[in-house]
C-alpha cells in the first residue's frame, strides 16, 4: 500500500462530505451525504437533516417524505430503518433489504406455524397479504388498528421469543413490517408527532405511483458500497461488513467489482475509491450536535480515529450511539435535553475557550429550533442519561 491517509484527512473529509458545518445545498444532499438517514429512532432523521442544512424545518422531511415523496422510509442495511432517496431505493432493496425480507418472512411463517396448521401458515399468511393489499389500493393511509379492524386476521395472536422473554403479540406486528421489506406497502405518515414512531401504511404502488426498476443483487451490492465508500471512506473491511451486514464473501466481491483502491489507515488496510484519492482542504472550525443514531458515528465498527476513548458513555451495550458533540470531524462529548428541551452539554475534553464557545453557540441554537420540544432517544447512552437526570 503506497498510499497513507492520515487521522487529520479522514476528519476532514467528515466534515466536508457528512456536511458538519450545515452545508448541504438541499435536503436531498443532507440525506446522500450519509447514504441514508437512520430512522429507527423516529426523531433522528430530522435532527440529522437539521445537523447539516441551514434553514431546516420539520415541515421540510414531512414534505419531502408525504408529499413530493420524493424520500422511502424503508429496512435496509443491517435490517434497520433509513430514509433514502426514492431514486435509489432500488440499490437498498437489492443490497440488503431483500435478503433481509426473505429472512424476515421465514421467520414469520415458522412462528405462525406454532399456532396454526404448519402446512397452512404460508397459504394463510399470502391470502391475508392479498386481502390488505386489496384494501390499501383505493390509495388510502390507513394505521395498523384501521387495517386490524378491517381484517380481524390482522388480530391473530402468535407467540414471539422464549422462556421468561416469551410474550404473545398480533400477527399484525410481524406481518405488516414484513411487507414493508418485500417492498408491498410503505410507511407513510405517522400516526402521532414526527417523534411518533406508530405509522399509517399504504400500498407501495399507490404511494410512490412509479418506483424503480429492481437490481440484481451483485449488482446492487456494487452501488451501494460505491456510495458508502463516496461517503465514509477509507474504510476496512471490518467497517464495510458491518455497515453492509453482508458475509465477507459478498463483501470482498463488492470490493473487487468497485475497483476500490487500498491505502494504509494507522497500519490497517482501508479502501477507498480509485477516483478518491486526492486530499481535502482542511475545513474551517466545525462543531455540530448530531442525535441518537445519526448516521455518521454509525457509520464505522472501528472507531477509535474519531471517538477516542469516549466509547463506553457515548453507546450503549448493544453499540447503540447516543447524541454526540462533534468538533473538526471528532466526537468531543455528548448531550441531551432537559425536560423543557433545554440543550445541554458535556465536554470529555478540553477544547479550549474559542471551540467551547462555538459548542455553546450551537447547544443555544438548537435550543431555540427545539422550541420547548423535548425528545428522549430510543437507546439511552450512560452520557445522555447523567445529563438529563
Amino acid at each position: 500500500m503506497a498510499n497513507r491517509m492520515s487521522v487529520a484527512e479522514r476528519r476532514a473529509r467528515v466534515v466536508r462530505r457528512h456536511h458538519l458545518g450545515r452545508t448541504a445545498p438541499a435536503l436531498s444532499d443532507s440525506v446522500n451525504a450519509t447514504v441514508g438517514l437512520h430512522s429507527s429512532d423516529p426523531a433522528s432523521p430530522y435532527l440529522s437533516a437539521r445537523a447539516r442544512l441551514g434553514g431546516f424545518a420539520v415541515e421540510d422531511l414531512e414534505q419531502a417524505l408525504f408529499d413530493d415523496r420524493s424520500l422511502w422510509r424503508m429496512h435496509a442495511m443491517r435490517r434497520t430503518l433509513f430514509v433514502v432517496c426514492l431514486q435509489d431505493a432500488a440499490i437498498f432493496d437489492a443490497a440488503a433489504g431483500r435478503s433481509i425480507a426473505g429472512r424476515e418472512r421465514t421467520r414469520l411463517v415458522r412462528d405462525l406455524s406454532a399456532e396454526i396448521d404448519p402446512d397452512q401458515a404460508a397459504d394463510w399468511l399470502e391470502a391475508l397479504e392479498t386481502d390488505i393489499l386489496a384494501l390499501l389500493d383505493d390509495g388510502a393511509e390507513r394505521r395498523t388498528a384501521d387495517l386490524a379492524a378491517a381484517l380481524p386476521a390482522l388480530r391473530t395472536a402468535m407467540t414471539v421469543g422464549s422462556g421468561k422473554w416469551s410474550g404473545q403479540v398480533p400477527v399484525s406486528s410481524r406481518l405488516l413490517p414484513t411487507m414493508a421489506m418485500d417492498g408491498r406497502i410503505v410507511r407513510a405518515r405517522p400516526a402521532g408527532t414526527w417523534r411518533s414512531s406508530q405509522y399509517r401504511w399504504a400500498a407501495t404502488a399507490r404511494w410512490f405511483g412509479e418506483v424503480p426498476d429492481p437490481m440484481e443483487p451483485q449488482a446492487g451490492r456494487t452501488a451501494l458500497l460505491g456510495r458508502y465508500l463516496g461517503s465514509y471512506g477509507p474504510a476496512t473491511i471490518r467497517d464495510i461488513r458491518w455497515w453492509t451486514g453482508w458475509t465477507a464473501r459478498r463483501a470482498e466481491a463488492a470490493i473487487a467489482a468497485s475497483r476500490a483502491m487500498t491505502v494504509d489507515i494507522d497500519g490497517s488496510t482501508g479502501y477507498v475509491l480509485a477516483e478518491d484519492l486526492d486530499a481535502s482542504e482542511p475545513p474551517e472550525p466545525t462543531v455540530a450536535l448530531l442525535p441518537g443514531l445519526d448516521s455518521t458515528p454509525m457509520g464505522w465498527k472501528e472507531r477509535s480515529w474519531y471517538i477516542g476513548g469516549h466509547g463506553a458513555r457515548l453507546f450503549d451495550r448493544n453499540g447503540n450511539v447516543g447524541p454526540t458533540v462533534w468538533v473538526n470531524g471528532r466526537v468531543a462529548g455528548g448531550w441531551g435535553q432537559r425536560p423543557d428541551g433545554e440543550v445541554v452539554y458535556r465536554l470529555l475534553e478540553d477544547l479550549g475557550t474559542e471551540m467551547t464557545r462555538l459548542v455553546d453557540a450551537a447547544a443555544d441554537d438548537l435550543t431555540r429550533w427545539m422550541d420547548g420540544v423535548a425528545v428522549t432517544p430510543r437507546f439511552r447512552t450512560p452520557l445522555e442519561r447523567t445529563l438529563t437526570a
